[in-house]
């Protein structure tokens, strides 16, 4: 009688849980909105944030990008450094918290070129610029001190996407203008309710701390500083190399946020699990990391698959000269789960490529799906141009 009643009871619970969830998923909305195409952005508001960007101390200004080794998102980490590094208009480090390889999510492991304590003893005035990415956990007391020691030298702090949590949890968000990841925003706001959150702007400056908006503003982000040191006609040259021609801070907010369509994508694929995917990417010297790291990152969100790296050796090199650590130590992959060789197809190309492939391997739902995580607005944009 009594198991009868625990049997009774867990189905009960089962159902109140599954009757609780279909009214929260019935109450999304149910779909998400077209991208609009936005008004440009006035000249003056482009110099204004040009002017606040500009490097504070050194003509040919020093750049580091801080991760923690546990995991640090793995298109935020190594975008800004590929694209920087591509420009040569500034010495561009990858740190880590502490010594040894730099665990990325949702894919790729890298060894940092430094820590941040050894950066400290070599450039005791600390750096022009600190880029920080996503974390796994946005209370690493490390990257929290020393993200506020190199403000306190006169470092402009850019928070990547989520790395705005991070940002913020070092106080330098209170009482500025900010944004961040749409699905990140509410949590943001919550722990830190002084922030002045921006609409509609993929880059906010507000007196020498920078936040963007998703993932993919990465790229952008990149293309500003760019523009910042160098000036326009840079940056116009670095983003046609990159296959982004056109860009600025404007962005559709509203188009990004949790809607049925998405909920449902998300719990159909974890649902099916028994149909997981590992696909392999094979990394060659000299590949380029920001592809690299676009096609890895896309490959790893839709829930049905992973990417997993392989390669004859361990000793790898990007274009940039950053050092890989393969997952696998081999040479054969099963052909059906082989992504395409990274070729020197422009990044932003690589990137639309990767979507149309998970469209045709998983559907439309799963593109749109990861298209919203990484706050891209994709083949759903009405804008002439791609906007990541």
């Amino acid at each position: 009688m009594k198991r009868s009643f625990v049997l009774l009871g867990s189905l009960g619970a089962l159902v109140l849980f599954a009757m609780t969830g279909a009214v929260w998923i019935a109450n999304l909305p149910p779909a998400p909105s077209p991208v609009r195409a936005m008004p440009p952005i006035s000249p003056q508001e482009t110099d204004a944030v040009i002017a606040a960007l500009k490097p504070p101390k050194r003509q040919r200004p020093l750049i580091a990008i801080l991760g923690i080794n546990d995991a640090t998102e793995t298109t935020d980490y190594l975008m800004p450094y590929g694209i920087l590094r591509r420009a040569d208009v500034a010495d561009v480090v990858m740190l880590a918290t502490n010594p040894g390889t730099v665990r990325l999510f949702p894919a790729l492991k890298v060894e940092p070129q430094a820590t941040a304590a050894a950066f400290d003893e070599q450039n005791p005035e600390g750096a022009d610029y600190v880029i920080v990415p996503a974390m796994s956990r946005d209370d690493d007391p490390t990257a929290l001190r020393w993200i506020r020691n190199q403000a306190e030298k006169g470092a402009t702090i850019v928070g990547v996407c989520a790395g705005a949590k991070v940002v913020g949890n070092t106080g330098l968000l209170d009482g500025r203008r900010a944004t961040t990841h749409w699905y990140y925003l509410k949590e943001l706001r919550g722990k830190h309710p002084t922030i002045r959150y921006v609409p509609d702007r993929r880059i906010v400056v507000d007196r020498g701390v920078a936040t963007t908006t998703g993932i993919s503003a990465s790229m952008p982000m990149s293309l500003t500083l760019i523009e910042t040191i160098a000036g326009r006609h840079k940056a116009d040259a670095v983003g046609r190399e990159i296959g982004l021609p056109s860009w600025d801070a404007g962005h559709d907010s509203d188009a990004f946020r949790f809607t049925r369509p998405f909920a449902l994508t998300a719990i159909r694929n974890i649902v099916a699990f028994w149909n997981r995917e590992q696909l392999g990417i094979e990394l060659k010297p000299g590949i380029d990391e920001v592809s690299l790291a676009l096609v890895a990152d896309v490959w790893s969100r839709t829930y049905r698959s992973h990417a997993i790296t392989f390669a004859p050796a361990g000793d790898l090199r990007t274009r940039n000269g950053i050092r890989l650590v393969p997952d696998r130590i081999t040479t054969n992959w099963p052909a059906r789960y082989r992504l395409p060789a990274i070729t020197d197809q422009p990044p932003a190309a690589a990137l639309d490529q990767v979507l149309h492939d998970i469209d045709a391997r998983y559907g439309r739902d799963t593109a749109d799906f990861v298209a919203m995580q990484l706050e891209y607005a994709s083949n759903r944009s009405s804008a002439a141009v791609p906007t990541p």
